[in-house]
């Protein structure tokens, strides 16, 4: 921050300003939030809009995602590529019965 000090005149305009004036500073305080909060907002916006299409054409293919709440619901997290299909959660019982028979073979 001493280089913006040094160097430019805005800079050190902007510090006096906000130090010497309560309302100025609560007024650059609120532009800022205010600017960060639309940047926010449209970024989310973008976000949330692909993440829509994504699920109405998962509803328009009538494809089963089930599997990502029961994933989720078992405490695991499933990581995916947009319009790529999760592999189903294994059954836990078929999984017990192949390693009962691997152990009686063994």
């Amino acid at each position: 921050m001493s280089i913006l000090w040094e160097k430019s005149e805005t800079w050190q305009w902007l510090v006096r300003r906000t130090r010497d004036s309560k309302p100025f500073f609560l007024a650059f305080a609120t532009l800022c939030g205010i600017v960060l909060g639309v940047i926010g907002y449209g970024m989310m916006g973008k976000v949330n809009q692909e993440r829509l299409a994504e699920y109405l054409g998962e509803l328009q293919r009538k494809e089963d995602t089930n599997d990502q709440y029961v994933a989720t619901l078992r405490g695991e997290t499933l990581t995916r590529t947009p319009y790529q299909r999760i592999q189903p959660v294994p059954n836990q019982n078929a999984e017990k019965k192949s390693n009962s028979n691997s152990n009686e073979k063994a």
